[in-house]
């Protein structure tokens, strides 16, 4: 079994908008949380900083420590071409603010874009579950 350990942020502006980023792999594309996998040996909260920051273009401060989602995913659902194992993931989800920066997109990464959007509009993007499950380790209610 492949195993991935990743760390993401839930980050809501002045005006209860949410910080989302647009993961892509392929042709398929979906809205995620800011943030991805650690690399080796790298504590948690320094990989949500890093990658927040690689793909939105703000600085962070993480706040505090939401909660861990743990799913293990199948070989035939996983989106890699190939996998003949299952994949077991371990997201670690803080609550971070803003210190810096300015919104832009990563270029050559597994995100193209991100964006603010309004907790009322979220029920209708393509969105990976883990939006969802943020949101709700936050206390966000999506209206």
């Amino acid at each position: 079994m492949d195993m991935r350990v990743a760390a993401y942020a839930v980050i809501t502006g002045d005006d209860g908008r949410v910080l989302l980023a647009r993961w892509t792999e392929g042709r398929r594309a979906s809205w995620t949380m800011p943030g991805g996998g650690l690399e080796s040996g790298e504590d948690p909260e320094d990989a949500v900083r890093r990658e927040v920051r690689e793909e939105t273009g703000y600085k962070v401060v993480v706040d505090e420590l939401l909660g861990i989602h743990s799913r293990v995913i199948p070989a035939g659902q996983r989106v890699t071409q190939g996998a003949t194992t299952p994949l077991h993931t371990l997201r670690i989800v803080y609550r971070a603010h803003i210190v810096g920066g300015r919104l832009r997109f990563e270029k050559n990464g597994s995100t193209d874009m991100a964006g603010w959007f309004d907790l009322d509009a979220v029920g209708g993007l393509q969105r990976v579950k883990l939006v969802d499950i943020a949101l709700g380790m936050a206390g966000i209610d999506r209206a």
